[in-house]
């Protein structure tokens, strides 16, 4: 490209900034939606639309003309240019707030709803209007209970892992069942039909938890402390001669310990049979006979994939799982205060630096008669980024120090400086 030569009749660019902007929506004006690249906050038919928006967006072109100093040489900027460079500063800022937001709850959020975004990141499903990134939330242990929750189905204190039952026909003379072969084959068969684990097994691994079967005899022997080795009762009077009919008075932790000896007289010392298991194959001893019950029962639950939920009730597992699927839209300009809006400026102003470098270095120099004018692009580019990156920082390290994390440190510290200095006053004496 030709290097331009200009006649003492053409000495500035055709191009230079105005003083002040304009509200209307004129080629100009601030409310012309031709200048902003995403329309965010400037089109009417937008969610985010905010007229407060387009004035202060107008307000940052007398920002920049008076910083850049516009009253003594030229700016080769249109107003449409600190327009854009408006909007980008207000999305960074959102940008920056919803990152901090997202550390802030991301655990507590985690297996929660997300949402549908479109290519402006705003929410298109059907809470679009809650405003997510404007709320507090509240604080749950959802990610550890969610960690927790298969170890608490094996222990036998919660979870949300379905434990299925089932019943095994025993055969005469017949020892070992292939207890995986015939709950899968019950849960396809339609012999299950009504069962909880019904087209549930599949190929997936089923974990047997218990084994039991019912006695043949009407008769239990209590083994408790005052009833006497040999008080016996059927199910209709269970507890003869026992400590609820002698009317004596024990302790509560012996009535406690009485029951627990009672269910381990049930499932051990009273049961006729012992099992072994080792791939889900039962061996039972001894060997079944025609006098042996006809059924024996077991409790199972049936590994899963990570990925699936085998609740009854949603339980996260098709919700939140990154930081990225958060239901976290731009932040609306009018929720921004005035240290956001403050932030919001000096980003633009940097912004609108480094396009007048990008125009300026396109020419290192330009001709004028009898001398040659030398342009700053390269040097405005480096400023305006390295005031970009301080301002991010600085910024960033702000929320850093109001995280919820570091909100309950300084709520603690607060705490125990007050009870500290509390000590230092001498007690009121009072008299009567």
């Amino acid at each position: 490209m030709a290097t331009p030569i200009l006649t003492p009749s053409s000495q500035t660019s055709a191009a230079v900034l105005p003083s002040t902007g304009s509200l209307g929506t004129g080629t100009d004006g601030a409310g012309n939606t031709v200048h902003y690249p995403f329309g965010m906050y400037a089109d009417s038919d937008a969610p985010l639309y905010d007229a407060n928006f387009i004035t202060g967006a107008s307000d940052q072109v007398a920002y920049t003309f008076k910083k850049l100093g516009g009253d003594i040489l030229d700016i080769e900027l249109k107003v449409g240019n600190i327009y854009a460079s408006y909007e980008e500063a207000s999305l960074e800022y959102s940008y920056i707030v919803n990152i901090h937001q997202s550390k802030n709850i991301l655990h507590s959020s985690l297996g929660a709803a997300t949402g549908t975004f479109d290519s402006d990141g705003q929410r298109t499903d059907s809470l679009s209007g809650s405003s997510v990134e404007t709320k507090y939330p509240k604080f749950k242990f959802g990610y550890a209970k969610r960690v927790m929750d298969h170890t608490s189905t094996e222990v036998g204190i919660g979870g949300t892992q379905p434990i299925y039952s089932a019943s095994i026909d025993l055969t005469h003379n017949i020892q070992d069942y292939d207890l995986q072969t015939i709950i899968y084959s019950s849960s396809i068969d339609g012999s299950a039909a009504g069962a909880l684990y019904s087209g549930s097994v599949g190929s997936n691994r089923i974990n047997i938890r218990r084994v039991f079967y019912k006695t043949p005899h009407a008769m239990w022997r209590f083994y408790g402390y005052y009833g006497g080795m040999n008080s016996v009762g059927n199910l209709s009077t269970y507890g003869m001669y026992a400590d609820d009919s002698t009317f004596e008075v024990i302790p509560a932790w012996q009535n406690k310990l009485q029951a627990m000896a009672y269910e381990d007289a049930i499932y051990t010392r009273n049961s006729h049979y012992s099992y072994e298991i080792k791939n889900n194959k039962m061996r039972i001893h001894p060997i079944p006979t025609s006098a042996s019950p006809d059924s024996m029962f077991v409790e199972f639950n049936v590994d899963y994939e990570p990925w699936d939920d085998q609740s009854d009730r949603k339980s996260g597992g098709d919700g939140v799982n990154n930081m990225n699927t958060l239901p976290l839209a731009n932040i609306p300009y009018k929720n921004i205060n005035s240290i956001g809006k403050q932030w919001i400026r000096r980003f633009s102003l940097s912004l609108a630096k480094e396009t007048l470098g990008q125009v300026r270095s396109k020419f290192g120099t330009i001709p004028i008669p009898g001398n040659d004018v030398t342009l700053n692009g390269d040097k405005l580019i480096s400023e305006a980024r390295e005031e970009q990156k301080t301002l991010r920082e600085e910024l960033q390290k702000v929320l850093d120090e109001i995280t919820y994390e570091k909100i309950t440190e300084l709520q603690k510290n607060i705490t125990k400086n007050s009870l500290e200095t509390l000590q230092n006053y001498p007690y009121f004496i009072y008299q009567g």
